[in-house]
């Protein structure tokens, strides 16, 4: 057989296998908080890795070690804001939010959790959080699959449509019909694999570029700067790189998963979990990068076409096509596992926060997820709409919709959690300040070359939200009741 029929047999398994996991989770679904949040019934194993599948997409296996080949260690400075950011989420957010969102009317979704908290009667938090979701997670959806499209024309020669439409076809399938169950499983075995393929690739690939000393010799031969956290790179540069890790506190895609887990009590081993899995992978990430520069020297006849496929062909050349073709998969779980989280994420804003909120309300369970599955595939054609001219770079969509939540929420989600005069206005008038904010600088050129737009964001959308909720505040009898049964709950269970 060819390597290209190994490798096909690999995906075509990998593939089967996430579809199976989709009907399996299809036939667990009874009602909207199955299909939305899973039950509240994960455990750490499968949260923590599901998080961490959710959250580093294709951006972790093409998005960074392609980065890292162009430009060196100094992107690298990302990675050490995302592990930081990552670390303190972990910390202070999740059990937190665990136990805030069973005490306030038992929330499924961030919308609804903040207008819960908040009381807001108006509606328009939720509106707009929900408006917010899809915006951004339009574009971020759009980054998977065009990291799908140039995973098939890499790694086959395929056409890139034709493999946007192959990646889009089967992650609309099993998150259509399984919901969360469906992504967090299927993210959980996603996570695995992608672990396993950031080991292995760097720590094979070393051995054939002559070991540690022939490798790092080969890479000073080709710039001496590629292997320096600091050259080439600046204060505000460096700054920006670890702001990254701002992004955490409000990503509805990952922040849900702390919801979603069984209990307070099981946050703890989850971090360790998650933070373990995540260090490990980006340390792989960031060495296969390396090594990929010292081969692609010492083997000048052999060309390297797209830097952010680096890991593909490194792992098509070391190892045996069937073996290789288990490499790619690890790619393809990247991307797919994000763009299923994306795809529930805004299943649930559209339908629970805006459908719900503005239009109907008197729905029975079943139309509710009937709805929600078509809201996935509405959303999915408007994300391809714009995948489809592969104009833009994966990190360069990813980083703005990363800023979006981001600017948009992070500060909100935190305050709401450890304030008790956070008010509903001001939550309402942080969220739009922050995502203007973003959605300004990062349009134009000569800010967003200077500073990366999350900054500007999450401070303009925290001061505005703590200055409009000290204008705004009145004492709350249920938001106080509900702010203290929140930390008696978190100290019982812990």
């Amino acid at each position: 057989m060819s390597n290209d029929v190994y490798q096909l047999i690999a995906i075509i398994l990998y593939m089967a296998a996430m579809l199976f996991i989709g009907w399996y989770s299809f036939r667990r679904t009874a009602n909207l908080t199955d299909y939305m949040l899973g039950g509240r019934s994960l455990g750490p194993a499968v949260t923590a890795l599901s998080a961490g599948a959710a959250d580093m997409s294709g951006w972790l296996l093409m998005g960074l070690p392609g980065a890292i080949y162009l430009h060196g260690l100094g992107e690298a400075w990302i990675a050490v804001g995302l592990t930081i950011g990552a670390y303190l989420n972990w910390l202070l957010v999740a059990p937190r939010l665990r136990a805030y969102t069973q005490v306030s009317n038992d929330s499924i979704t961030i919308p609804s959790y903040l207008e819960n908290r908040l009381k807001d009667k108006s509606r328009l938090l939720r509106i707009a959080s929900g408006i917010i979701i899809l915006v951004f997670f339009t574009f971020y959806v759009s980054s998977g699959m065009v990291a799908g499209g140039k995973f098939f024309l890499s790694s086959f020669g395929l056409n890139y449509h034709a493999g946007l439409l192959i990646v889009s076809a089967v992650v609309i399938a099993y998150t259509l019909f399984g919901g969360f169950l469906a992504v967090s499983y299927t993210d959980f075995v996603q996570g695995l694999i992608m672990f396993l393929a950031l080991l292995l690739v760097p720590i094979v690939g070393v051995f054939i570029t002559g070991g540690i000393p022939e490798t790092t010799a080969t890479i000073r031969e080709v710039n001496p700067d590629l292997l320096s956290l600091v050259k080439g790179v600046t204060v505000v540069g460096v700054i920006s790189s670890v702001a990254w890790g701002l992004g955490y506190f409000g990503q509805p895609h990952i922040i849900v998963r702390f919801m979603a887990i069984k209990s307070v009590k099981e946050t703890k081993s989850a971090r360790r979990i998650g933070i373990g899995w995540m260090i490990l992978s980006l340390f792989g990430a960031i060495a296969t990068a390396l090594v990929g520069i010292a081969y692609y020297h010492q083997n000048a006849n052999v060309e390297l076409v797209d830097a952010e496929t680096v890991f593909i062909s490194l792992g098509q050349i070391i190892f045996h096509p069937f073996i290789a073709g288990i490499m790619l998969a690890a790619v393809l779980a990247a991307v797919m596992s994000t763009i299923s989280s994306q795809l529930i994420v805004t299943s649930s804003a559209l339908i629970e926060d805006l459908y719900k909120a503005v239009i109907k309300t008197d729905a029975s369970d079943k139309q509710y997820v009937f709805l929600g599955r078509m809201a996935v595939l509405v959303v999915s054609l408007i994300a391809m709409a714009l995948a489809w001219p592969n104009k833009e770079s994966i990190l360069k969509l990813v980083s703005f919709a990363w800023a979006g939540f981001g600017g948009a929420f992070g500060p909100i989600i935190i305050l709401s959690l450890y304030w008790r005069k956070i008010t509903a206005a001001g939550a309402l008038w942080g969220m739009v300040a922050g995502a203007i904010t973003v959605g300004v600088w990062g349009n134009i050129k000569a800010l967003s070359d200077m500073l990366y737009e999350i900054v500007p964001g999450f401070a303009i959308c925290l001061i505005v939200t703590v200055v409009v909720s000290l204008l705004t505040y009145r004492p709350n009898k249920e938001i106080n009741k509900e702010f203290s049964e929140a930390l008696d709950l978190l100290e019982k269970e812990r």
